[in-house]
């Protein structure tokens, strides 16, 4: 704890609609990280959140934009701190931690530390959840690299200049595998810790959706390929098209050589068409590749200017 005496960190809480745990996070983490300010970035909740963050002692920000992305996006822009740590305000996460993840983030000089979940309980972690994050956890180990084994987790502390180079693109729960992108994309060091995770009190409701939500992650991995790795995503595209090409001209080349004859021409044409398909795929995958390393390199550069995570001596 002595290494975090001199550090500015920030306790950062999304909330929807979470009257039933607010109060109990704020306490939890005030009692664990008494230094630190506690955040809540109200999303439009109908309830008495709002009412009962202030009066557990915590600092309210309202985010009109509907989605955990578009809170992400403001809690890094108007919070300023050496250390942020992030938390769903479901109460599942284990306060006790966040010390420990701090402290691995100081000492390791690390940029983001992630609070991998640990449960027996079938309610907190239920199997489709758990079959879902491993499935959009390896799509992104696959694509980025392999780094974590929980992509999804709610709970996470990032150094200042994570925060600050973060671009926040996504407007919901997608805003997970944003954040573990970006963190593979210009290789920053990161960690994993193990923490417990508790099932929701009796009356909170969770408000991802198994299903809606999963195909609004993968459809951001998909995205996200394309975007940071064009000249792979394009190179698929251009090798689908060519192969399709083949197929569709290799009947006709065994009875030209026969006849001499090409009797199916429009067959002949869309075999040209698809090869011409594969090979614009493949000159844009050349050339965006070019402006993607550029992009980064400009990303890289913001997040040098800020100094990484380093004990403080008083």
């Amino acid at each position: 704890m002595n290494k975090l005496i001199n550090q500015s960190i920030a306790i950062l809480v999304p909330c929807y609609n979470e009257e039933l745990t607010v109060a109990a996070i704020v306490r939890d983490f005030n009692a664990c990280l008494p230094q630190a300010v506690v955040y809540v970035f109200d999303n439009n909740s109908k309830d008495a959140t709002v009412r009962l963050a202030r009066e557990a002692g915590a600092v309210v920000r309202n985010v009109p934009l509907q989605g955990k992305g578009n809170v992400i996006r403001r809690m890094f822009a108007d919070v300023d701190a050496d250390i942020y740590i992030m938390v769903d305000g479901d109460n599942t996460y284990d306060a006790s931690v966040a010390p420990q993840l701090a402290e691995k983030l100081i000492d390791e000089g690390l940029d983001m530390v992630v609070g991998t979940r640990v449960s027996t309980e079938q309610e907190a972690y239920r199997f489709g959840h758990r079959f879902g994050n491993r499935l959009l956890t390896g799509s992104v180990a696959a694509v980025f690299g392999n780094t974590f084994t929980d992509m999804l987790s709610g709970y996470r502390v990032f150094s200042r200049r994570y925060a600050k180079s973060f671009a926040a693109h996504s407007a919901g729960f997608e805003t997970e595998t944003e954040l573990t992108v970006h963190a593979l994309e210009l290789r920053m060091p990161v960690a994993e810790v193990e923490t417990i995770y508790r099932s929701r009190p009796e009356g909170s409701v969770s408000k991802l959706n198994t299903y809606r939500d999963g195909v609004r992650i993968l459809w951001t991995i998909i995205k996200l390929f394309k975007t940071e790795k064009p000249l792979a995503f394009f190179s698929l595209a251009f090798f689908a098209f060519m192969l399709a090409a083949v197929g569709f001209a290799f009947p006709l080349l065994q009875t030209y050589l026969e006849t001499g004859l090409v009797p199916r021409l429009p067959t002949a044409i869309l075999s040209v068409a698809l090869s011409l398909f594969g090979v614009i795929s493949l000159n844009c995958g050349l050339i965006l590749d070019t402006v993607t390393k550029g992009r980064i390199e400009q990303k890289r550069f913001a997040y040098l200017a800020i100094s990484g995570p380093r004990v403080k001596h008083a």
